[in-house]
């Protein structure tokens, strides 16, 4: 009984606790969720256990191995919860499908839009070279006419092209 009176007001240290209760750290944590005590920590901040803090933890050790319920139980959902879910989830599959529907008919003409695109591009590519053929012919031709020279009356005498011209 003397003991136990010493005993209450001592502090005791992680290192002490852990060797009392034979336990990791992250066993001592979770023990002392269960059992709602929060560690204090000294001036120096360092953490310390009062002896009934330990006493306590060890009874809820000893409760654990009897199969002692988790401190997070699965509660389930109330059923307007549950409700309001369910429609928000409805709602959200609704609204995916309609903007689906939308973006489906805006864009089911797009590949006939493409197809004419790139007959036009052909069409534009073969245009512009028959212009650059057109052109060099005009070219050719303007040559010729000025190969010709007027000798008078009304005729023309053509020109004798060199080859070194």
């Amino acid at each position: 009984m003397i003991l136990e009176q010493e005993l209450e007001g001592k502090t005791l240290s992680p290192q002490e606790v852990r060797s009392i209760l034979k336990t990791d750290n992250k066993e001592i944590v979770e023990l002392c969720k269960r059992a709602s005590i929060l560690p204090r920590k000294n001036s120096k901040g360092q953490t310390y256990f009062s002896y009934d803090e330990v006493k306590n933890l060890r009874k809820v050790q000893a409760m654990k191995g009897a199969s002692m319920p988790p401190v997070k139980a699965d509660l389930k959902q109330p059923s307007a919860i549950m409700n309001i879910l369910n429609s928000l989830k409805e709602m959200e599959n609704k609204l995916s499908n309609r903007i689906s529907k939308v973006i489906d008919e805006k864009l089911e003409g797009m590949d006939e839009v493409v197809v004419e695109l790139i007959r036009c591009k052909t069409d534009n590519e073969t245009l512009r070279q028959k212009i650059i053929d057109l052109n060099k012919e005009i070219y050719q031709l303007k040559n010729d006419l000025n190969s010709y020279k007027p000798v008078g009356l009304g005729f023309y005498k053509k020109k004798e092209k060199h080859i070194w011209e």
